[in-house]
């Protein structure tokens, strides 16, 4: 809490390294919010940005409490407001449009009620559809502002059914006088949704990126752009649509195509005022000073634009019929272009924005069709507005399947720090923080920004309640690793197994063991089950498997925790990099060990890597080497750190690999879990391993009451206000 205060004094930019299950994400908030309290006008506003919606909803429960807290110990309401903000689909109430499945087409939809020209339409046709619960948000919402509490999604859906409001544009529109908001990442970082929702927050709030250890690459996914025949195919398709309504329309009303072409004559400062929500297809990244301009001669008509995009898509079908790969700049790719069909850069830069001009223009009410001609122009305007930071790679087939042509263009980005640069620029304190940030002088590197707090914590503990051992050999004393050389040998395999087999004799409840892809986990399974090995695991414990498929995986996962439950025991084995390494906590008897097979590397032979690592190594000054072993130690402990949720848990953590024990791979593991790593388990072989398990669990098996913990690891009111207290946590602070 101190060097989160040091860091708001600063009014800078913070990394933060905290175990998890420690009270993190309370600490942060009651912080922050008491610093809003005694310094309303420094921090207006905390902007707290998580991953996914039940870590979001966590946030929300956690002020519920300390909310609740307040009450009691003041005696009086905290007069915030506090609420979360997702997506149309996890927010709509509309009987129609909430039943649909996918998010692109719950927008479509509701777009198609919401427009201000189809809310014109039906003002003269009253059978065009509308959605009510907008139009009576539009009419009565604004004038008055959501009472002061903590509304999570379910609490806005409730609030808005009672007053007949659209809950997603409360949302929306009470973010603007919230104290604090929580919502996803990408609210921030990628810039087609930043641009609508977080463009008005104000400058003196503080962000706090939780769970950030992969932030760089949201930043880098939020900025690239995929290009496949078939997209080509359907903007064939986006185009054609488009010239016939525009023949339409001039048939009809030449007038409204007359002053689209008036208004981009006097700039486009005016079509930014429009209405929000006919704002749809936000901007990626258009620099302040285009729209100031007025929009390039030769694409302002209506017919002279399609023109223009039919000769932009001719030319990526060339590009697209490649033999060999080809990997280029953007200005020689812009080069290429005005070489071939005398496309300028200038009018490329204003295709995304001239796009949604001319849709807008056309009263087009469904946009989901539109995504590919989308998708197209703001490939156009991001490839002609950066000329540093991203690659240009287009490849004749994928490289897992060579015989099949399947052409596709990465326009990837390489820097992650186009994305946040605006994020640390306008705000003035950003902390990063997660469980797993070593090393931390990493991040900012990568992120290109100077910190003015960095620092890791430990846990403090009144037992040791994490034991990390590093299995390096089987019982016949060959190593084992995942190592490409060995990794087909059966001794390897083998050992693996009698691993497991002997872990799951021991270990009460459930393990979670991960491999380092799904193709490996299907070799090793396969190859265990020939072995008879697998059939003797399965008469100690219930095996589950994670696969790349998202509802099974989601039952598997309820019928590992129900057979925790029951006694039964069960072993889930998943996948590093994974939706079950990513977001589930294995809390108490649902992770009582974690093995972690192998060292997870990324699949180093993908070209958009191998990009990415020339440009880190000549920009940053990273090497390959370090930059892949700490984007695989951050994950093999995003992964082990799952058993460990909080100080009364308990679990055993399994580094199977002897790489592990080299310095350079085990001084990137966090500090807390690495200050537990004695030398004794270093290099241990299978029944050496055992051993210890066994020593460590039945310790822990020991009565643990929360007398035990006070003075240690939990600390009374009496206690914290004593002078001897006060003098140790001055100690600490000191050393960190």
């Amino acid at each position: 809490m101190q060097e989160l205060k040091r860091t708001l004094d600063a009014k800078g930019h913070g990394v933060l390294e905290m175990p998890s299950g420690t009270g993190k994400t309370v600490s942060l908030v009651s912080l922050i919010v008491a610093y809003q309290l005694a310094y309303p006008l420094d921090v207006t506003k905390l902007i707290y940005c998580s991953r996914t919606v039940p870590e979001i909803e966590k946030v929300i429960e956690e002020l519920r409490k300390l909310f609740e807290y307040y009450e009691k110990e003041t005696g009086e309401k905290l007069n915030f407001l506090a609420l979360a903000l997702s997506s149309r689909k996890n927010l709509c109430i509309h009987p129609e449009v909430s039943c649909l499945r996918f998010g692109k087409e719950v927008d479509g939809k509701c777009h198609s009620l919401t427009a201000s020209y189809i809310r014109a339409r039906h003002s003269r046709d009253s059978g065009v559809p509308f959605c009510r619960f907008y139009e009576e948000f539009d009419a009565n919402g604004r004038q008055v502002p959501i009472s002061s509490g903590v509304y999570n999604l379910d609490d806005l859906k409730t609030y808005g059914r009672q007053k007949g409001w659209c809950p997603y544009f409360l949302a929306r529109y009470s973010i603007l006088h919230a104290n604090i908001i929580v919502y996803s990442y990408h609210y921030l970082l990628d810039p087609k949704i930043a641009d609508l929702v977080s463009k008005e927050l104000a400058k003196n709030s503080v962000v706090v990126f939780d769970e950030a250890h992969n932030i760089d690459n949201v930043c880098i996914d939020s900025m690239s752009v995929n290009i496949t025949r078939r997209t080509l195919d359907r903007c064939q398709s986006n185009i054609e649509t488009l010239q016939r309504t525009i023949q339409k329309i001039r048939d009809s009303d030449a007038a409204i195509l007359k002053e689209e072409y008036r208004r981009l004559v006097e700039g486009l400062k005016e079509a930014n005022i429009a209405r929000e929500t006919d704002v749809y297809l936000a901007n990626p990244v258009l620099p302040d000073e285009i729209l100031q301009e007025a929009i390039p001669g030769n694409i302002r008509t209506a017919e002279h634009f399609v023109g223009f995009l039919k000769r932009l898509l001719e030319y990526l079908k060339s590009r697209l019929r490649v033999q060999h790969v080809i990997q280029e700049s953007p200005p020689s790719f812009l080069k290429d272009i005005f070489e071939k069909v005398c496309i300028e850069r200038k009018p490329l830069r204003f295709c995304a924005e001239r796009l949604r001009s001319l849709l807008r223009t056309l009263e087009i009410a469904d946009l989901t069709d539109f995504s590919p001609i989308t998708l197209i122009a703001n490939f156009a305007t991001l490839v002609s507005t950066y000329a540093k930071g991203f690659t240009i790679i287009i490849e004749p087939f994928e490289d897992r399947t060579p015989t099949v042509a399947n052409p596709i263009l990465h326009f990837s980005c390489m820097d992650a720090s186009i994305a946040v640069k605006p994020v640390f620029e306008r705000f003035q304190s950003v902390v990063i923080t997660s469980g797993t940030l070593s090393p931390l002088d990493i991040y900012p590197k990568i992120l290109d920004f100077r910190p003015v707090t960095m620092a890791t914590f430990t846990m403090t503990l009144a037992r040791t309640c994490l034991c990390p051992i590093i299995v390096g050999r089987g019982n016949d004393q060959v190593a084992i690793s995942s190592k490409f050389e060995t990794r087909e040998d059966i001794a390897v395999i083998r050992n693996y197994g009698n691993l497991l087999l002997e872990m799951s004799a021991i270990v009460p409840d459930g393990i979670v063991a991960f491999f380092t892809s799904y193709q490996y986990m299907e070799n090793i399974v396969a190859s265990w089950y020939e072995q008879g090995i697998l059939e003797n695991i399965q008469r100690n414990k219930l095996i589950f498997i994670e696969t790349q498929d998202a509802a099974e995986t989601s039952m598997a996962l309820e019928k590992y925790q129900e057979a925790c439950e029951n006694g039964r025991g069960a072993i889930l084995l998943s996948v590093a990099r994974g939706k079950v390494s990513e977001g589930i906590d294995f809390v108490h008897h649902y992770g009582r060990a974690v093995l972690m097979f192998g060292v997870p590397y990324v699949y180093t032979q993908s070209r958009i890597l191998k990009a990415r690592l020339e440009y880190l190594r000549d920009q940053f000054q990273i090497r390959e080497n370090d930059f892949l072993t700490f984007d695989a130690m951050r994950h093999a402990a995003q992964c082990v750190g799952r058993a460990i949720r909080g100080k009364t848990d308990y679990g055993l953590m399994i580094f199977a690999d002897k790489r592990f024990a080299r310095a350079d791979k085990r001084g990137k593991l966090p500090r807390w879990i690495q200050e537990h790593i004695t030398d004794a388990n270093l290099n241990l072989t299978v029944d050496e391993a055992i051993q210890v398990a066994k020593y460590f669990l039945r310790q822990m098996a020991q009565p643990f009451r929360k007398e035990d913990q006070l003075g240690l690891s939990l600390l009374t009111l009496a206690q914290l206000q004593s002078e001897e207290m006060l003098q140790k946590i001055e100690q600490i602070t000191h050393q960190i």
